[in-house]
């Protein structure tokens, strides 16, 4: 019934992205490779930190592609970000990441931090019956310390439309202003709007965020945590505002996780986007639609 309902929402007919190859990840110039899973497809930068640039349905886009640096696509970070400040480490987030497609998955692995000690590897794959495109990370402790650590995915999307997520409440963080939220329908809601400064939430939600603008719509899934999981300072969710009519971030992170010498945690987010015809106000539809993966 769930495959019925996703299938519902997806349109037919549209331009695919990376071309007409069958193959669920192509490899592209320049380092680059697309994972298709019929008209949605998610474009990766192995030479450039592993980002994912572009995700697509049909030939419509939904993440940011501004020019500047941190301004576009999706990267990955480890929490807290008080290990390391700003800016991001450049292992994880700038240097070339070595790829192998393998048993139908496209895997990239970074160079070890030699500051932290810390690997990161991506695995990017799809999964038919729900029309998802499944990435898991992998942080591996590949120093001599036992450490704790938490994984982040941050996604920029466009500022216009809305972000939403099930949570009762929202508080400011990093000592920023905080956001506009509203509460409905059992979710959080953010209105786009703009403001001259950096303003930042974080939030204990329930395992999905979505954004949605112009019948577009961009679904999160991952595994819920407690609020006691997350790791000093951060949260489950966090939603960051750029000053002006720039970028939001959408940010998800998973548990804060003791890793010995030689050991790994590894973490999924789910990613569907799907075309609705509910608007982008707060509404019970589009919450419940939000959901469709949990």
């Amino acid at each position: 019934m769930k495959n019925a309902i996703l299938i519902s929402f997806i349109a037919a007919g549209c331009l695919m992205a990376c071309g007409t190859s069958a193959q669920n990840i192509t490899a592209l110039e320049d380092g680059k490779y697309c994972i298709t899973n019929e008209d949605f497809t998610m474009t990766v930068d192995a030479q450039h930190g592993g980002k994912i640039l572009s995700v697509k349905l049909g030939d419509a886009e939904i993440l940011n592609q501004g020019r500047f640096p941190n301004s576009f696509g999706s990267t990955f970070w480890t929490s807290p970000q008080a290990e390391w400040n700003w800016p991001p480490v450049a292992e994880y987030d700038t240097k070339p990441f070595s790829a192998e497609i393998k048993d139908g998955r496209l895997v990239l692995t970074g160079e070890k931090s030699e500051r932290f000690g810390y690997r990161i590897r991506k695995c990017f794959e799809t999964n038919p019956e729900d029309g998802t495109i499944v990435v898991t990370y992998t942080i591996v402790n590949e120093s001599d310390q036992t450490r704790k650590v938490a994984p982040w995915e941050i996604s920029r999307v466009p500022n216009g439309g809305v972000v939403f997520f099930d949570a009762p409440s929202v508080e400011p963080a990093n000592n920023m202003e905080g956001l506009p939220f509203t509460f409905s329908d059992g979710a959080a809601w953010y209105v786009m709007d703009e403001a001259s400064m950096n303003r930042k939430i974080n939030a204990d939600g329930h395992g999905w965020l979505a954004f949605s603008a112009n019948g577009l719509m961009l679904v999160k899934a991952f595994d819920d945590i407690e609020a006691a999981q997350a790791a000093p300072g951060e949260a489950e969710i966090q939603i960051y505002a750029n000053p002006g009519k720039t970028f939001v971030e959408i940010e998800e992170q998973g548990p804060y996780t003791t890793l010995a010498p030689g050991a790994s945690l590894d973490w999924t987010v789910r990613w569907y986007v799907l075309k609705h015809a509910y608007g982008d106000a707060p509404s019970k539809n589009l919450s419940d639609l939000g959901r469709i993966l949990k």
